[in-house]
């Protein structure tokens, strides 16, 4: 594991990913501005003005692909900077509008999809986020009233995909830090299910502008998509950061990252929350080795003891794949220079002499 990573604030267009190398990037997680979504139009339409026009006469299937097409250039930046078998994972939702009249559905995601194809990568299983956003009473359309009610669309996608065939490992220290990136058998079984089913964050954001153009996505799923397809000591991705999230996800998974933003006015906003929330962080890997813990016990009572143990911690496991795992803790971080972010983390030792393993240290740690 590193013993620091470093983290990049980019304020500009991520349509020119200049700053990127080509093949540097390890993971993209991303959540761009959702096309055909009313907050959004402004900013697809400085872009753009013809969406506007398209927008004012009713005409959303061109004003839903002349948005898709300033994302297309996003997309075909991913291509250039991404590594062969890096995965990309888009956190996107359809949209529902009524223009001209007519009600309809933009599927923003079967776009997205499309236009990843034709770029060359492979489209693999995506996931279904269920939000939990939605009261149970809540409809849309006519009511009770056949047939104009519709369905309330309460799921978001998220995309997987993937430059290239799998990822090779060569070296021996590559190999080694794989295995010391590995994730519990519980979390596998879970993580790898195609139905996500947590909620979604609302927007804290003080000021009218700022909200309308933050959509942020809960800390939990940039932390899973991180874990579950990158390697301590990899390149993040976020090239529409928003917030942040997927930023204070990568420092707490043991990762580099790079974010861009269009909005300069979040400068302050990002560099508060970075610094802030740091110290929090560690309650999240903290809390996956509690629920290992717990998972650990009802499995010797019910069936029988792990067979493998773990040689940093100590601590049971169910497979041989697990025996090297780390979970990385962030002890600080220091802003080095104007957007250029460096984090360093505690020593194993933390966890080893934590209360649930041997003594009391960790004490705390899990009661945050």
């Amino acid at each position: 594991m590193s013993v620091q990573t470093e983290h990049r604030i980019i304020y500009g267009d991520s349509r020119e990913l200049d700053a990127v190398a080509a093949g540097s990037i390890d993971l993209v997680v991303t959540s761009p501005p959702y096309p055909m979504i009313e907050m959004w139009d402004h900013l697809f339409t400085a872009f753009d003005p013809q969406i506007g026009i398209s927008l004012d006469s009713g005409d959303g299937r061109r004003a839903f692909e002349g948005m898709h097409r300033v994302l297309d250039e996003v997309w075909a930046g991913l291509f250039r900077v991404m590594r062969e078998g890096a995965f990309a994972c888009i956190n996107i939702g359809d949209a529902t509008r009524t223009l001209g009249g007519r009600f309809q559905l933009f599927a923003n995601h079967s776009r997205i999809i499309g236009s990843f194809s034709e770029l060359g990568f492979d489209i693999l299983p995506a996931i279904l986020w269920r939000k939990q956003t939605n009261a149970p009473n809540k409809f849309m359309g006519s009511g009770m009233l056949p047939a104009g009610a519709y369905v309330t669309l309460e799921h978001e996608y998220i995309l997987i995909l993937r430059k290239g065939g799998k990822r090779l490992f060569h070296s021996a220290g590559e190999k080694k830090r794989r295995r010391e990136s590995a994730y519990f058998w519980e979390e596998r079984n879970r993580w790898f299910s195609d139905l996500w089913d947590f909620k979604g964050i609302g927007q804290e954001i003080a000021g009218g502008e700022l909200r309308q153009r933050s959509a942020a996505y809960p800390f939990l799923l940039p932390f899973r998509l991180i874990n579950m397809f990158s390697l301590l000591g990899d390149t993040i991705l976020d090239p529409f950061l928003g917030t942040a999230t997927t930023t204070l996800a990568a420092i707490a998974a043991g990762r580099h990252s790079t974010g861009y933003e269009i909005e300069p006015a979040f400068e302050v906003l990002i560099r508060e929350r970075l610094l802030g929330e740091c110290a929090g962080l560690n309650r999240y890997n903290l809390q996956r080795l509690k629920d290992h813990l717990d998972f650990v016990s009802e499995h010797a009572d019910e069936k029988s003891p792990l067979k493998y143990t773990n040689i940093n911690y100590g601590f049971p496991v169910m497979t041989r794949q697990e025996r090297e795992l780390r979970l990385p803790l962030p002890g600080s971080l220091e802003e080095v220079e104007s957007g250029f972010f460096r984090a360093t983390y505690l020593d194993d030792a933390v966890i080893v002499a934590g209360d649930s393993i041997t003594g009391s240290a960790g004490r705390n740690m899990l009661e945050w």
